[in-house]
């Protein structure tokens, strides 16, 4: 939603999408407002900045990196290839981002809040401390692959979630390197799990 508007971002900073993507999220955060307006109804965005888990879909670039490193180490895959290593994200822990929203919904009036960590980490970062946490040179396996680039990029989301903090008492707690070894470090069990045959399910 934020797109190419410089950070921080937080509840008053203007929009500007950089994708379809982004410019259907702002139809369906201008619908909240007009319902929250026009009926009175207990309506709130939550403008959530990349949250994160384990569970994550493979093909973000979260998990695209992490079960890499996973598989890396264990000798399945040799290299990754990425975009825009250059790329600023705020990537937090998203039970944390599922408790902020709960927060959202507990209060007496209906507002606009995002979730945000405040802490901003490139792509290139985020790589070092994944392939760090399996003993691995990142340098010697993340390839640049051009077919990656966004044709129109979104160079720096970091978030202001100083609104939440002071209305809903929620503040980021998982975020920077302890959030990307939470992730390789599921993805590394999840790998031995299924190379060893625990993760197979057997129906009697």
């Amino acid at each position: 939603m934020y797109g190419s508007t410089p950070p921080p971002q937080n509840e008053s900073t203007p929009f500007h999408p950089r994708s379809p993507y982004s410019v259907a999220k702002l139809y369906a955060y201008w619908a909240v407002v007009n319902y929250r307006e026009a009926y009175g109804m207990h309506a709130t965005n939550g403008i959530l900045f990349n949250h994160e888990s384990p569970r994550r879909g493979e093909t973000f670039l979260t998990r695209k990196v992490t079960r890499a490193v996973a598989r890396i180490a264990a000798g399945l895959q040799q290299k990754l290839y990425l975009g825009n290593l250059d790329a600023v994200r705020d990537w937090g822990y998203a039970p944390e981002y599922v408790e902020g929203m709960w927060r959202m919904l507990q209060a007496d009036t209906s507002d606009d809040y995002v979730l945000a960590t405040g802490y901003a980490m490139t792509v290139r970062k985020f790589c070092i401390v994944a392939f760090n946490r399996a003993n691995l040179n990142w340098e010697e396996h993340v390839e640049y692959d051009p077919r990656y680039e966004r044709p129109s990029e979104v160079d720096a989301l970091i978030g202001d979630a100083s609104k939440a903090e002071q209305t809903l008492g929620w503040k980021a707690q998982t975020y920077g390197e302890a959030l990307v070894n939470v992730m390789v470090d599921a993805d590394i069990k999840a790998l031995d799990d299924q190379l060893s045959g625990r993760g197979v399910r057997i129906d009697r």
